[in-house]
């Protein structure tokens, strides 16, 4: 398992977002986690990345205990091991795609050269090389969610973590990420989880959780592929 939690729990003051969850994630594969409103996948996401800490439980990262890491040790985790991608792309306002997607590269000490290089060639694997020199006010919503998905990616995660990276889109626009974001993930041999409550974006994981009241309560393939 490259991902695993047992006996999750988490809660926000009076309302308990999980209540002992117990998930396995493998190496390489796609899982969808879906649930109504309010049920506790994007906890059960956050828990699992390490940005925020469970209540009671453990979480276990390629062998490594990330439940007993101080903040310091998750936070580099995060950087060097995980990709993040959210509904509204968080994307830097006063940088241009380019420079977004060399953050990371950046705060990990890559030279600036060398990032940019790197980024420049992430956009255009994503094919959105021709806007390296946008800001994100001058992108189409599509345009800048393919720009997050540049930046996540561009440090070869071994981790892809999504949170409903569709929500904002249009259906075609939708569609256009996710196969790329699955695509290059799926090339590169990362892991993705994906937090959604559209089946359409679910189908592009082979593997499906359902969470409700902050408990998993049924799981499928989707795609053996």
């Amino acid at each position: 398992m490259i991902l695993s939690a047992r006996g999750v729990h988490h809660s926000f003051g009076p309302v308990h977002a999980l209540r002992g969850v117990d998930i396995d994630i493998l190496p390489g594969e796609a899982l969808a986690i879906m649930g109504p409103s309010g049920s506790g996948k994007s906890t059960l996401l956050h828990v699992l990345a390490g940005v925020i800490a469970a209540d009671a439980g453990t979480v276990d990262f390629d062998g490594h205990r990330t439940s007993d890491m101080t903040e310091a040790e998750r936070a580099q985790l995060r950087l060097r091991e995980f990709g993040f991608v959210f509904q509204f792309g968080q994307l830097l306002p006063d940088l241009i795609a380019v420079d977004n997607v060399a953050v990371p590269l950046m705060l990990a000490g890559m030279g600036r050269r060398e990032a940019e290089d790197a980024a420049r060639a992430e956009l255009d694997e994503l094919g959105v090389g021709p806007i390296a020199g946008k800001y994100p006010g001058e992108m189409s919503g599509g345009e800048a969610q393919r720009v997050a998905v540049a930046r996540a990616l561009v440090s070869r995660p071994r981790v892809l973590f999504a949170d409903e990276p569709t929500g904002s889109l249009d259906s075609l626009a939708a569609e256009q990420v996710m196969d790329v974001m699955t695509g290059v993930a799926r090339d590169g041999g990362t892991t993705v989880v994906l937090v959604t409550h559209d089946p359409r974006t679910a189908s592009y994981a082979q593997r499906e959780v359902v969470v409700r009241d902050g408990q998993i309560t049924t799981g499928a393939v989707l795609s053996e592929a």
